[in-house]
């Protein structure tokens, strides 16, 4: 009977075969742990090439100044991008944030911060242009907002605050960050309005960021202060301020576990942030799909958590489809609030 491998058919040895079988699975192990956006980059032939800009609409040592700055570091250190260069670009409602943007249209080398301002501003009407209008990237996380004053302040709870501002709505300062009509105003807005106060007469003063707003509270310059949860930590532990209220649905843990909830005191509130990334329009699929992967690894690693678990922001994730859906819902809900508040006309 001849050979089916014909005359020059040779058999490898045993230990040729298991040579090959250990390169084999040597092979399937390292696919198994080749990051998915440098997988991405190498089926599709894109990554980012240079530094990258990353543009944050607030000023430094805001809530979004620290989680740009954070992620910048991962995507660095996790070699999802060469260089990250974080810029702050605050005012106007996200508008010259944005517009750095446009004027890199279809450069992903550009990103920026996705955030509640961007819905507010669009629904209160101070921006002209929508998330729409640029190319979402991803939602990253939810975060709540705190009501704060001054540790020696004769105003002890969220319900102290209501009724002193219902007796005189003018009576109290009030700061936030970075726009009127932004969600850290709307974050205290909401419950006031619930609890009976005349908020179109309240005295509220905008401030570049809410590390500036706190730094003049603790000045004596402020009453109070409206900001993300971020920014009070370090200021609850030096025992500086006193968190009256913080808008999420039950006690958050670590250091704000001390913060009482609105729904605590009788006020159903619970509140509408998120954060996200932002490209420039006209960036191609493969591009968008590579930043899409490079966060999803950047969200998954040991030092985002730890990130989300100090500063008590919820852990949210959202690819492209499922962020302009969320996105679209809370911009619903923050426009009906916005009318219902008289922030906003029909």
């Amino acid at each position: 009977m001849s050979d089916p491998g014909g005359p020059c058919r040779r058999i490898p040895s045993r230990g040729v075969r298991m040579q090959s079988r250990f390169v084999i699975s040597l092979s399937l192990l390292l696919s198994a742990w080749l990051p998915g956006a440098a997988a991405l980059a190498a089926e599709q032939g894109w990554k980012p090439e240079g530094k990258i800009e990353y543009i944050v609409p607030s000023g430094p040592g805001a809530a979004l100044d620290m989680a740009a700055r954070r992620l910048g570091h991962i995507l660095e250190i996790r070699k999802l991008a060469p260089a990250v260069v974080v810029t702050n670009k605050p005012g106007g409602s996200n508008a010259i944030a944005l517009n750095v943007l446009q004027q890199n249209a279809g450069n992903p080398h550009y990103l920026t911060t996705l955030g509640s301002t961007l819905l507010t501003g669009r629904a209160n009407g101070t921006l002209d242009v929508t998330y729409s209008d640029f190319t979402p990237i991803a939602v990253l996380l939810d975060e709540f907002v705190t009501v704060a004053v001054r540790a020696d302040s004769p105003i002890k709870t969220g319900r102290d605050l209501i009724e002193a501002l219902r007796r005189d709505p003018q009576s109290l300062s009030i700061g936030v960050a970075s726009s009127l009509g932004n969600h850290i105003h709307i974050g205290i807005a909401r419950p006031l309005k619930l609890g009976g106060v005349d908020i179109g007469r309240l005295t509220v003063v905008p401030f570049k960021s809410s590390a500036e707003s706190l730094n003049a509270l603790l000045g004596g310059h402020l009453d109070v202060v409206s900001s993300s949860t971020p920014n009070v930590v370090a200021h609850i532990k030096s025992g500086r301020i006193r968190v009256l209220a913080v808008d999420a649905p039950q006690r958050l843990e670590g250091t704000l576990a001390v913060a009482p909830t609105w729904k605590e005191q009788g006020i159903d509130v619970v509140g509408l942030s998120s954060q996200g990334v932002l490209a420039p329009k006209g960036i191609t699929p493969r591009q968008r799909d590579y930043w899409v992967e490079a966060l999803r690894e950047a969200t998954r690693t040991p030092e985002w958590q730890e990130f989300l678990q100090t500063n008590q922001l919820r852990e949210h994730f959202l690819p492209p489809d499922q962020a302009v859906a969320y996105l679209d819902r809370q911009y619903a809900e923050i426009r009906a609030v916005l009318k219902d508040l008289r922030l906003v006309g029909d």
